[in-house]
């Protein structure tokens, strides 16, 4: 990598940074036009509204030229996005604040797949399943420990592998 390359990494609301810190000024020292960037961040978000997502921003300082790559949000907020509540129980094993279907957790699974670094999708449904575990979401009316189970014991393998080819 050139020394005229910088890597920058941002944590954003989807849709909504602004030129305000931690972007402004991050990046304005470095001579680019801080707007451009903040509205291509914005453009490349939209489709994360209310959930924050890691960005990443490669400037080339010589240049004057950028690059926004946009990562995925975490499990737990795609879980609180698809259950349209404010966040996880405070003790996950007490209260349940939200279940999720199987096709639920497939989705999240297929967005969060190459992020997991798991090599199925049935792997990567017991992934989400552990998250909703630690945030007191059921799965398919099931604590996710007993979904977990019946992952493993293939009761779901029809609907997983019904999903596996197609790509999230």
């Amino acid at each position: 990598m050139s020394q005229n390359i910088k890597t920058f990494n941002f944590l954003v609301e989807g849709g909504k940074a602004t030129a305000g810190p931690p972007i402004g000024p991050a990046l304005g020292p470095l001579g680019l036009n801080v707007m451009q960037v903040v509205k291509k961040i914005n453009e490349l978000t939209q489709e994360y509204a209310g959930m924050r997502v890691p960005v990443k921003v490669i400037v080339d300082t010589e240049r004057k030229t950028f690059e926004v790559e946009v990562g995925t949000p975490t499990t737990a907020a795609l879980i609180v996005k698809e259950l349209k509540i404010e966040k996880g129980a405070r003790q996950s094993t007490k209260e349940w604040v939200g279940n999720l279907t199987v096709e639920q957790v497939i989705k999240i699974a297929k967005i969060k797949m190459k992020d997991m670094g798991v090599k199925t999708l049935k792997a990567a449904v017991k992934t989400v399943a552990g998250t909703c575990q630690s945030m007191g979401v059921t799965i398919d009316g099931k604590p996710p420990k007993q979904f977990i189970q019946d992952v493993e014991e293939g009761l779901y393998d029809g609907i997983i592998s019904k999903h596996e080819g197609e790509a999230s």
